[in-house]
Parts: C-alpha cells; sequence; structure tokens
C-alpha cells in the first residue's frame, strides 16, 4: 500500500516542522537561504519565541503541489494513487488558508498595507511583529501554484469526488477569497491551485517588477534595492540587527562563511519564478496582464514577463555592446583574451547589478538551467 506509507512519510514531516498549535504555518530553521533572515534562523532566536516563515510554509505548500501532480499521474496506471493525490490537495489547502488567514489565535503573513508576504516573529509574552524585510521571502509564496486540466480531474473520479465534498464540507478552507483552490474555471476549462489569489498576484509582482526593488537587468535580486538606501534595523537587548542590500558577497560572515542572500541573483530561485509565471499565465493568459517593467507603462501578460526575465537572465552570459560578457565583469583576461573569451562558466550567484558571476565557477547543477531558458524563449 504506497500510497498509505507516503500518507505516512508526509505526516511525520509536518510534525517535523511545525510546532503544535501553529495549524500548518512552518517554522523549520534553516532553510538554504542562509543569511536572507535578520536573524539565524537555524539558533534560538534574541528575542525568546519563534519565526512562522513565509517561504518555510511556502516550500511545504510547493512540495505538496509536485505531490499531488506526480500522484494525479501515476493514477493514471494505478487508479488507487488518487487518494494520495486527495491527501496532497487537504495539506495544500491548509497550508495556504494558514498561510493568508488570520485563524485560530494566529496571524496572516500576508500585510495587506504593504501588499507583500513577511515572516512574522511570536514573542514569549504573546505579542507578535512582522519582520518587514523586502526579499525573495516575500516572493516565495508565488511558487505554490499547479494548474489541472478539466480532462485530467474528469478522469479522476474518485479525486473529484473529494475535491467537491470540500467545498460541501469545509468552507472556512475553501471560501477565504486568499487563495485560489480550483472554484473558477480560466483558459480551457484549467483550474488554478494557488496560495495567492488574482488581487495579491498583481500587488506581489508589483515591487517584483520594479527596477528600483528586484528587478535586476540580469534577473530578481534575493533583497530589494530599497533596503539598499533604507535598511531594515531591528535593536534586541542592545544589539542591532541590520539588513542591507549588498549586491555582490556580504560585507559579514553572518550564519557561516557562506552568506550571500542579501542582494545576489540566485539561478535557481529566478528558475522556479518563471515556471510559476508560466503556470500563472497557463490559466489566466490574456486576462491578466501586468505592467514590467513597473512603472514603465509596458503591460504583459505572465508569460511574457517571464520571457522578459528569460532573456534578462540569458543576458548574463551574451557579449553586449561593448563585446564583454556581463558574468566576467572586470575580468579582462576572460573578456579580451581570444584563448579564454568564448569559454563561458557557470556561476554560483551574480552580482544584483552588473551580472558579474560570484562564488563558484562550475555551479552548472543549477545555472545550467539558463539551457533550458534559452531553448523555450528563442534567448
Amino acid at each position: 500500500m504506497p500510497n498509505v506509507l507516503e500518507f505516512y512519510t508526509f505526516d511525520s514531516l509536518l510534525r517535523t516542522c511545525a510546532v503544535p498549535g501553529t495549524h500548518n504555518v512552518f517554522q523549520g530553521g534553516f532553510l538554504g537561504l542562509d543569511n536572507i533572515s535578520v536573524f539565524d534562523r537555524s539558533a534560538p532566536l534574541p528575542t525568546g519565541g519563534h519565526i512562522d516563515q513565509s517561504d518555510g510554509t511556502s516550500w511545504m505548500g510547493f512540495y505538496c503541489l509536485i505531490m499531488l501532480k506526480i500522484a494525479l499521474e501515476l493514477a493514471g496506471d494505478n487508479p488507487v494513487y488518487q487518494d494520495t493525490a486527495s491527501k496532497f490537495f487537504e495539506h495544500f489547502l491548509r497550508i495556504a488558508h494558514a498561510m493568508t488567514d488570520a485563524c485560530h489565535g494566529g496571524h496572516s503573513l500576508w500585510d495587506e498595507a504593504d501588499g507583500f508576504f513577511y515572516d512574522v516573529l511570536h514573542l514569549p509574552d504573546g505579542g507578535y511583529a512582522r519582520l518587514k524585510v523586502r526579499s525573495l521571502v516575500g516572493l516565495m509564496p508565488l511558487l505554490v501554484v499547479e494548474t489541472l486540466e478539466s480532462d485530467l480531474v474528469n478522469r479522476m473520479p474518485d479525486f473529484k469526488r473529494r475535491l467537491n465534498w470540500f467545498y460541501e464540507n469545509r468552507l472556512y478552507l475553501r471560501d477565504s477569497g486568499d487563495v485560489s483552490c480550483v472554484k473558477a474555471e480560466g483558459e480551457h476549462a484549467r483550474r488554478l491551485l494557488s496560495v495567492v489569489n488574482r488581487e495579491r498576484l498583481i500587488r506581489t509582482l508589483k515591487p517584483m517588477l520594479d527596477e528600483n526593488e528586484f528587478l535586476s537587468p540580469f534577473g530578481i535580486r534575493s533583497v530589494s534595492k530599497f533596503h539598499q538606501t533604507t535598511p531594515y534595523f531591528l535593536k534586541v537587548n542592545g544589539r542591532a540587527h541590520t539588513i542591507t542590500y549588498q549586491p555582490a558577497e556580504s560585507e559579514n560572515g553572518l550564519f557561516g562563511g557562506n552568506s550571500n542572500w542579501r542582494g545576489p541573483i540566485w539561478f535557481p530561485i529566478n528558475f522556479l519564478l518563471i515556471e510559476s509565471l508560466q503556470k500563472y499565465d497557463h490559466y489566466y493568459a490574456d486576462r491578466l496582464k501586468v505592467e514590467c517593467p513597473t512603472g514603465s507603462g509596458q503591460m504583459m501578460t505572465l508569460g511574457e514577463v517571464a520571457t522578459e526575465l528569460s532573456r534578462r537572465l540569458i543576458n548574463l552570459f551574451l557579449p553586449n555592446g561593448d563585446g564583454g560578457r556581463p558574468i566576467y565583469g572586470g575580468q579582462r583576461i576572460f573578456q579580451d583574451d581570444a584563448h579564454w573569451q568564448n569559454l563561458v562558466q557557470f556561476h554560483e550567484y551574480f552580482h544584483g547589478d552588473n551580472g558579474a558571476g560570484l562564488g563558484a565557477s562550475h555551479q552548472t547543477g543549477w545555472t545550467g538551467l539558463v539551457a533550458k531558458l534559452i531553448q523555450q524563449s528563442g534567448g
């Protein structure tokens, strides 16, 4: 009974990552984004208490939707996997609702005034505060998205029956208006599963596509350039905790020696954002257009935005008007020497303003994804 094993495996993961009583909002510590947070999230907080993580919770929602799609694919050959798909659909709904709705004494990770997702710091005395850092932490909810083809759902009677059961019996999960959960049909009768509804999607994309914030000539920065002139500052027990925009190497060794998430462009996250935009476009098509770049007056479908981001990432590697490749910055031997100038490297991350390659120069495991971007966008 492989589907039962999967249920137990995932439920064990829920118990590991979520503190009892937090209702599917996750506080899982270190996530690989190093010093993107104001605090070291893998160590005890200097304030005491705990942090509800926007990015950690998003990763779990993302995981649920990927597992749901895998289960539906397997169900084409073995109908028992419809049970597994239903299980992950239920977990997705609970996670999405917990993130976006202040229920059961919790606090929404969405800030209505700012139109952005933040981590929420819970203090031992019961107080709380949103950590208003404009970083990838607030963009990660955009990754929690999948579309379902109507004919696929119709071929899965058990799964479809459970979807209908949720509509009839879990009104608080499906009717909050804060999430999209297969209720309304989109392009070609597709259904959308997403942590963000249409309004919140548009509002989150506004800073993401702003060249004075996240949008670099070469992709999406890990921290908004807004923090270059307006650092985030929090004083705890006489010690200042600060986040500023640092487009290249971090200015200190906080949280370990490889802490470079306060401004540089990271290829794998950019790739996932592009794929998510394509999924939203698969549902909305030309019924949803946003300004790109923000303030330009140029309206694009989300598919066109995905292509624009792809081309900016591709431009990291292409010779510019001066014949130099942005990835090599001021390294003249790679720019000018005939023996080196056409040997393209795949750096670990990139300068948030000029695109110069940083970190390891052989990170083909993720920066090599540029090949797929070239293939699908004609760069």
